[in-house]
């Protein structure tokens, strides 16, 4: 596990809770507007987790399986890939 992993977890276990509250809050007859709002959240708080997780493979994953290539190419491409995506 690496050491990023539990800051996910973090990230996913509040994408629950707020999905719980969203629940409580249907079960409620809540307005739309805070149901939307809470939605939002978790929607932000799973992909925040997704983008963490994929940015922490591409560091220490890819990263490390290109040191070990003499190849400059291999590297550059790693680099470039991990520039890409920031824009997920």
């Amino acid at each position: 596990m690496d050491k990023t992993h539990p800051a996910i977890a973090k990230r996913l276990r509040r994408a629950s809770g707020h999905l719980d509250h969203v629940l409580e809050m249907l079960g409620e007859g809540r307005s739309c507007v805070e149901l939307a709002q809470q939605l939002y959240a978790v929607e932000k708080a799973i992909s925040g987790a997704k983008k963490a997780l994929i940015h922490d493979h591409i560091n220490h994953c890819l990263e490390d399986s290109s040191e070990g290539s003499s190849s400059k190419q291999a590297r550059k491409l790693v680099g470039e890939f991990n520039e890409m995506a920031k824009y997920l």
